[in-house]
C-alpha cells in the first residue's frame, strides 16, 4: 500500500465513488473475459478483485469467459493443429471434447478459485448446465461451432439471487446431446440481453475503438449504433473488431442498456469504468 496515499485521500476517493455505487446497486453487470486479457496473472488477480469488490457494494456480477489460447495449447499437447475459417475455430468431434474439457473444466474452475481466494462467492456453470445455452450447427465447414438458438437464464438468476458470481463457460448443447463451441462475445451478448443487464463489458487487449488503429490517442470514448455501423461500412472498424462491434449492437438489441469495449491490460480498468467518470474504453449506446 502506498504510504503517501493518506487516509483522508482514501476517504475522498470512496466518497466520490458513492453516486456510482448507488447507481449500480442491485443492477446486473456482465463481464466478458477471455483471450489474451486472461494470460497475465497479475492482471487476472486485479480483475477478480474488481469483480469481488463490485459484488460487495451490491452489483450483481456475471462473468462470461472464453479461453482460446488455453484450447490451442491443449490441442498442441495432444498433437492437434488449430484450424480457423473466418476467425472461427474449426471444431471436429475430438476438438469439441478438448474445448469442453478446457473451458468447462480447467479455465472455469481456476476463475472460480481466484474469485473465492479474493473473498467472493462464485459458482462455475457451463452453457450445458440447465441448458443455459441451446445451439445448433452454425456451418458444416466449421464442425461443432454453435449458433445460439435459445438462452435459458433461470439458473443464472438463481445464483445471483443467492449472492454468487456466476462464472459461465461458453459451450452449448442441442436436443440430440451434441456439444458446441460457442463464440464467447456472442454468448456474453445474449446472456447480458436475457438478464436485461445495465452494462456489458467486453474486455480485450486494445484500448477500444480507434479512428486510426495504429494510434491509441484516436480512441472514440462513446459511439451510437448507427455511428458504429457507419465506421464498419467505411472500413474504419475492420478485422477482428467487426464481430466485437456486431456483438455490442446485438446486446443492445436484446435489452442491454450499454456496452463497453475495454482495454483489459489496464490495472483495475473495471473499477475505473464503473466507479469513476473517467471510463476505460469505448461505450456503445443505442440511438
Amino acid at each position: 500500500m502506498d504510504k503517501n496515499f493518506s487516509n483522508a485521500l482514501r476517504a475522498e476517493v470512496l466518497t466520490q465513488a458513492l453516486p456510482y455505487i448507488q447507481n449500480y446497486n442491485g443492477k446486473v453487470l456482465v463481464v466478458k473475459y477471455g483471450g489474451n486479457a486472461m494470460i497475465n496473472q497479475t492482471l487476472k488477480e486485479q480483475v477478480m478483485e474488481d469483480l469481488v469488490l463490485l459484488t460487495l457494494v451490491g452489483v450483481k456480477v456475471v462473468l462470461v469467459h472464453g479461453g482460446g489460447p488455453e484450447i490451442s495449447e491443449m490441442m498442441a499437447k495432444l498433437g492437434k493443429k488449430p484450424e480457423f475459417v473466418d476467425g472461427l475455430r474449426v471444431t471436429d468431434k475430438e476438438t469439441v471434447d478438448i474445448v469442453q474439457m478446457v473451458l468447462a473444466g480447467k479455465v472455469n474452475k481456476s476463475l472460480v478459485n481466484f474469485l473465492e481466494m479474493k473473498g467472493g462467492k462464485a459458482m462455475g456453470v457451463s452453457g450445458m448446465d440447465g441448458r443455459l445455452i441451446e445451439a445448433k450447427m452454425k456451418d458444416k465447414r466449421l464442425g461443432y461451432v454453435g449458433e445460439i438458438t435459445k438462452i435459458n437464464i433461470d439458473c443464472v438468476k438463481d445464483l445471483l439471487e443467492k449472492g454468487y458470481i456466476p462464472v459461465i463457460s461458453t459451450v452449448g448443447c442441442d436436443d440430440e446431446g451434441n456439444v458446441y463451441n460457442i463464440n464467447g462475445d456472442t454468448a456474453a451478448a445474449r446472456i447480458a440481453g436475457a438478464l436485461n443487464a445495465e452494462r456489458l463489458i467486453m474486455m480485450t487487449d486494445i484500448a477500444g475503438l480507434l479512428k486510426d488503429k495504429d494510434d491509441p490517442s484516436t480512441l472514440i470514448p462513446e459511439i451510437t449504433i448507427s455511428q458504429a455501423n457507419e465506421l464498419m461500412a467505411n472500413g474504419v472498424v475492420q478485422g477482428g473488431m467487426i464481430p466485437k462491434v456486431k456483438c455490442c449492437i446485438d446486446a443492445i438489441g436484446h435489452g442491454v442498456k450499454n456496452v463497453v469495449i475495454m482495454d483489459g491490460r489496464i490495472p483495475h480498468s473495471i473499477l475505473m469504468e464503473i466507479l469513476t467518470d473517467e471510463g476505460a474504453g469505448t461505450m456503445v449506446v443505442g440511438d
